[in-house]
């Protein structure tokens, strides 16, 4: 059972505790809160949900909060300036997207779901007062961000400080015994540990989990970094981007994102490193995750598509239309791939004709020292999924 709760987990505070809990044969409450602050997740938002999904498979009761009075305020976690609140019609639309989505991986009748305004709307100021004296200045700037903000004299409202005693005000609303959050929510999920205590409580145990990395594979999945992999996205578009990623961060993925057993994982890795085309897994892996959000009906028919688009060659009808000038008689290659947007650098095109990841016209080339002739159009492919209709005019 604890490899299956440590299995992804960047940390367990403490873990001795958690054991005991669990020794004492009753389900746990688990919390994992959300504010919803954007109309849809990510595969970055369900390493959280899959791991909520392990304790619910061992019996344990799941509490989805759904952190809609939070997310008025916003949570200034990582944030350099100070966030602007969401309205209420705002975050209403968000919360009941939130919901459709995740009991795509969570089993709706046993996850009880929780909104903190049903306790915190009805408080009263005078007891906000109270909670936010059971706190410190001090301590709050404690936080990387609100110490780097202080320090720099950028400013922090006051109401930020309400946060992270509302997050761990709801702990004790709810008597969590285990609450899961992202690595960079240690300090609120500590103060809520600490608000426990101070009521009398067992104070829940801590289990952080990493944040997943983007498309990338070194920034964090984010949609304003446009390196995402959204559970809504079209089912084509979400096996391409699974493709796209790298083998090494491929198995990554695997660990947060896969409910396949660890031991399972770690022979394929072997096997890859015996000489297996990790390809084959990186299949496995697009198809579970679109098995899971849009059928598996769906996930067969992107295999299929792929395959016919990538594999088989194809060029697919739509794509972006490009006409570039040249004063002479041919454009080198590096530049035109650079200058259609294909790649980001000619340094970058260069490299990729080198490790044969260039075609023109579904031909592959290999030479970067190949110049375009003017007054044509070609079809031009960068990887597996960058296409662009070139045409070179001569002025």
């Amino acid at each position: 059972m604890m490899e299956q709760i440590r299995r992804g987990a960047e940390e367990i505070l403490v873990e001795n505790e958690l054991i005991k809990k669990l020794e004492e044969g009753r389900p746990l409450r688990i919390k994992a809160g959300f504010d919803p602050t954007a109309p849809d997740l990510h595969l970055g938002h369900t390493v959280l949900i899959n791991k909520l999904k392990q304790f619910q498979d061992l019996g344990h009761e799941v509490l989805f909060l759904i952190g809609d009075f939070t997310a008025m305020i916003g949570d200034p976690t990582g944030k350099n300036v100070t966030r602007k609140p969401l309205t209420k019609e705002q975050v209403l639309e968000n919360a009941k997207t939130y919901q459709e989505q995740v009991f795509k991986i969570l089993d709706p009748a046993k996850t009880k779901v929780l909104f903190n305004s049903e306790w915190m709307g009805a408080m009263s100021s005078s007891e906000m007062i109270q909670l936010a004296a059971k706190h410190t200045v001090a301590r709050m700037l404690e936080r990387d961000d609100f110490s780097k903000r202080y320090k720099s004299g950028r400013p922090i409202a006051i109401h930020e400080f309400l946060y992270p005693l509302i997050q761990g005000y709801d702990s004790v609303v709810i008597k969590a015994d285990v609450e899961l959050g992202g690595t960079d929510q240690k300090f609120n999920l500590l103060v809520g540990r600490q608000l426990q205590e101070m009521e009398g409580q067992k104070p829940q145990t801590i289990l952080t989990m990493p944040i997943l990395e983007g498309l990338d594979g070194v920034q964090k999945m984010s949609k304003s970094l446009n390196n995402y992999i959204g559970i809504a996205d079209k089912p084509d578009d979400m096996f391409g981007k699974i493709m796209s990623i790298s083998d090494d961060l491929m198995w990554r993925y695997y660990e947060l994102l896969s409910f396949k057993p660890m031991n399972d994982i770690r022979q394929w890795q072997k096997n890859c490193e015996k000489g297996e085309n990790p390809k084959n897994y990186k299949v496995a892996l697009a198809q579970e995750i679109i098995e899971r959000f849009h059928g598996v009906v769906a996930a067969k028919k992107a295999l299929e598509s792929f395959e016919a688009r990538f594999q088989r060659g194809a060029i697919p009808d739509e794509m972006d239309e490009v006409v570039l000038t040249t004063q002479g008689e041919a454009y080198p290659i590096a530049n035109l791939l650079k200058d259609a947007g294909l790649t980001k650098s000619t340094s970058e095109a260069i490299r990729m004709i080198k490790q044969g990841a260039v075609k023109i016209d579904g031909e592959k080339i290999s030479d970067p020292k190949v110049q375009i002739s003017a007054e044509q159009q070609q079809v031009f492919q960068v990887g597996k999924r960058k296409f662009a209709r070139v045409e070179v005019q001569k002025t």
